[in-house]
């Protein structure tokens, strides 16, 4: 099957539809789905056969390239929690960050596969940022003075995820060397609701001088010219580009039926950590 028939989703990102209901997935080039990934940063494949349970997404995944396990195995199980303890698992919103940011090594790929959408209405749609976008955007002298800054992440770890992470603002992408964007964006200031708020240290730039930065990344990360917002469709099979991407989600319905299953798949060779 092609891959070459495939629509723009928005700024950036394709769509390939099935091209028969219920196509079978196994059936498109493994190095023709990362080509299209690396080069459009999202690749969404609708229509085509639903995986019938983690088991069966996990060996689809594996085709990819070498699974990075969890404690929790290959797939998590993104469904809002009875008595959630962390923002990944309430209803709220997920600011923007990167996959892997507190673990020894980060996934090239995400693979959602939709279980659920949210619904019509119910909010939920999981955002990107293009932060190569973003600093071609930028003019040379913000760049300059963003490569400037390193923050400090820490988080409780009180999921499958947590502890410390250091990063530049700005890194080169590990594949090309081009330069991309670390950022885990800070949750609302004045939000009692947020759960397990993440704390920021910076460097390289003035305390005082601080709110004007996080206003400025703000601004520039959901610039229309590099910012996606997926509405999720039931079977939707979407991979991503975490080197490039900056990913979160929008707040939805309570007890709304969103459920994704989310797999991260390594780089070839696998990439280690530097924030760590």
């Amino acid at each position: 099957m092609s891959l070459a028939q495939h629509q723009k989703l928005g700024p950036f990102g394709v769509l390939v539809q099935a091209a028969s209901p219920g196509a079978n997935p196994s059936a498109l080039a493994p190095e023709e789905l990362r080509a299209l990934v690396r080069e459009h940063h999202i690749l969404v494949l609708r229509g085509f056969r639903n995986f019938a349970d983690a088991e069966d997404l996990t060996a689809w995944c594996g085709t990819l390239g070498e699974i990075m396990m969890w404690p929790f195995g290959a797939v998590l199980e993104l469904v809002e929690a009875e008595e959630p303890t962390d923002h990944i698992f309430d209803h709220s919103y997920v600011p923007l960050h990167w996959d892997g940011m507190y673990k020894p090594l980060i996934p090239e790929f995400q693979v959602f596969q939709c279980v659920s959408a949210p619904g019509e209405g119910n909010g939920g749609r999981t955002t990107f940022s293009d932060s190569s976008g973003v600093l071609a955007s930028a003019g040379p002298e913000t760049v300059e003075r963003w490569s400037r800054v390193t923050v400090t992440y820490r988080i409780q770890n009180k999921v499958h995820y947590g502890g410390q992470a250091v990063s530049p603002l700005v890194v080169p992408h590990p594949a090309t060397g081009a330069p991309t964007m670390r950022f885990n964006e800070p949750p609302i200031a004045d939000d009692a609701t947020f759960l397990n708020r993440p704390s920021h240290s910076f460097d390289g730039v003035a305390d005082e001088d601080v709110p004007a930065l996080l206003e400025e990344l703000q601004k520039a990360l959901y610039d229309p010219r590099h910012y996606y917002a997926h509405d999720w469709v039931d079977g939707d099979l979407v991979i991503t580009d975490n080197y490039t991407l900056l990913h979160g989600r929008e707040a939805f319905t309570h007890r709304a039926p969103r459920h994704l299953r989310r797999v991260h798949v390594l780089g070839d060779p696998p990439f280690k950590n530097p924030a760590l």
